[in-house]
């Protein structure tokens, strides 16, 4: 099934981001001999373990929630934290990052879903953030796209409406705050019951588990 999904994913120009949580290392291990690098953990501390036993040049994602003590720990290696949603987690990252000598790269996560288990910034939070980063003189933050999740419902109108939410969002903040800005481009939108819809709403990078695995 992954050649398959990987095959889709590449025909529409966008990024395949593995998600690994609870995977073995063997488990892990096929899909990078079979050309995957972009993998993605929930957890911190799994993705500590993991990155220990995994091959150097896997580009690890933080796609769960993050809380702010354990920034410090991904800093050094992290290729792009999807779930920046405070302005609380921003400066920390901001810190982090500065002590450490890197750029980390960020996605806003907007919260576009029913349930209130959910995390996620609405749009003014977002603005709270963007005018920080704009107006901050010593960046070690780079705000390159948007994350959201949508329902876990079988109503495709639901997620497509939810979807397209999430792709206004980063439309009004690209012609607003990051025209010129060519880094700002990712749409991280999409998993295993619905990335071909986020596809067809302008995702640009599918975060896709289960399916992968079968």
């Amino acid at each position: 099934m992954f050649e398959e999904v990987k095959s889709y994913t590449e025909s529409h120009h966008v990024r395949l981001v593995a998600v690994t949580k609870t995977r073995s290392l063997d488990d892990i291990l096929k899909l990078y001999q079979a050309g995957q690098r972009d993998m993605g953990e929930n957890r911190v501390q799994e993705l500590l373990s993991k990155k220990e036993q995994l091959p150097e040049d896997i580009r690890w994602h933080l796609i769960g929630h993050l809380q702010s003590n354990k920034v410090k720990s991904i800093v050094p290696f992290i290729h792009l934290i999807h779930s920046v949603d405070s302005l609380d987690l921003y400066q920390t990252i901001n810190k982090e990052a500065k002590k450490a000598g890197r750029v980390i790269d960020v996605l806003l996560q907007f919260y576009i879903a029913t349930e209130e288990t959910k995390f996620g910034l609405d749009y003014e939070e977002a603005l709270e953030i963007v005018s920080y980063y704009q107006n901050n003189t010593e960046n070690f933050v780079r705000i390159v796209g948007v994350m959201g999740m949508a329902s876990l419902t079988e109503n495709e109108n639901q997620v497509r409406k939810e979807f397209s939410t999430l792709k206004t969002y980063f439309d009004r903040l690209k012609e607003t705050y990051f025209k010129e800005d060519v880094s700002f481009r990712e749409i991280s939108m999409g998993m295993s019951s619905d990335f071909k819809t986020a596809i067809t709403e302008g995702s640009t990078m599918v975060r896709v588990g289960s399916l992968l695995f079968r």
